[in-house]
């Protein structure tokens, strides 16, 4: 049975940092891209991140570059996402989802097979 777990989210001031991991068991994590997706009260679910299986090619929207980071530990069968300079807007439940090889080109909650149940960010002072 495919399995995500996040984990590391919680509560951070502003302009703090945050490393999520997404924990993957139940299938070969080397085969499948990995996306992070955000959920923020009364919004819809947004695509934040995406790494492709050979670990050579990412996605991020412009309006994340230069302040996450994806990677991906295929020995331990776990995908990160770090998060810098985090803003009260960054506050929303995250989810981590394992698809085909490629990330798609545009962020789509229809190209992935399986999905955590997603940890709580919260940015506030």
């Amino acid at each position: 049975q495919p399995q995500l777990v996040e984990s590391g989210g919680g509560l951070v001031q502003p302009g703090g940092s945050l490393r999520l991991s997404c924990a993957t068991s139940g299938f070969t994590l080397d085969y499948y891209a990995i996306g992070w997706f955000r959920q923020a009260p009364w919004k819809e679910r947004e695509g934040v991140s995406c790494i492709s299986s050979s670990d050579t090619s990412t996605y991020y929207p412009d309006s994340l570059k230069g302040r996450f980071t994806i990677s991906r530990d295929n020995a331990k069968s776990t995908v990160y996402l770090q998060m810098n300079s985090l803003k009260p807007e960054d506050h929303a439940v995250y989810y981590c989802a394992a698809g085909p090889p490629s990330c798609p080109l545009v962020p789509a909650t229809e190209w992935y097979d399986y999905w955590g149940q997603g940890p709580q960010v919260t940015v506030s002072s």
